[in-house]
């Protein structure tokens, strides 16, 4: 089992900025791959960017240029640093971890969620 736990959220102005923490504690081993994604009251949960073991990233485009996701895997940690904030960005972030463990010779893959912390967005 992975424990994810997020801090950071809170309220700002649009155009300011908000870092986001996330630390994983348990069976942290043979995690592949760590993100973060957001749900907007009356939305789907999306991702927003995620970053992999071995540092490769990827982002939703609608944050491109405005959000940098980074880890620290020694400390089993993520970061999203948020910058130019704007309205539509109002909604709970989750922290997710995806692990893959080997049963024998057979790969199955675990997601864990962080309760998720509120980032609000005022105009």
């Amino acid at each position: 089992q992975v424990q994810l736990v997020e801090s950071g959220g809170g309220l700002v102005q649009a155009g300011g900025s908000l870092r986001l923490s996330c630390a994983a504690s348990g069976s942290t081993f043979s995690i592949t791959s760590m993100g973060w994604y957001r749900q907007a009251p009356g939305e789907q949960r999306e991702l927003v960017a995620s970053i992999s073991s071995g540092g490769s990233t990827n982002y939703a485009d609608s944050v491109k240029d405005r959000f940098t996701i980074s880890g620290d895997n020694p400390k089993n940690a993520v970061y999203l640093q948020m910058n130019s904030l704007k309205p539509e960005d109002t909604a709970v972030y989750y922290c997710n971890a995806m692990q893959r463990l080997y049963s024998g010779i057979f790969p199955r893959t675990y997601s864990y969620w962080g309760q998720g912390t509120q980032v609000t967005v005022s105009s």
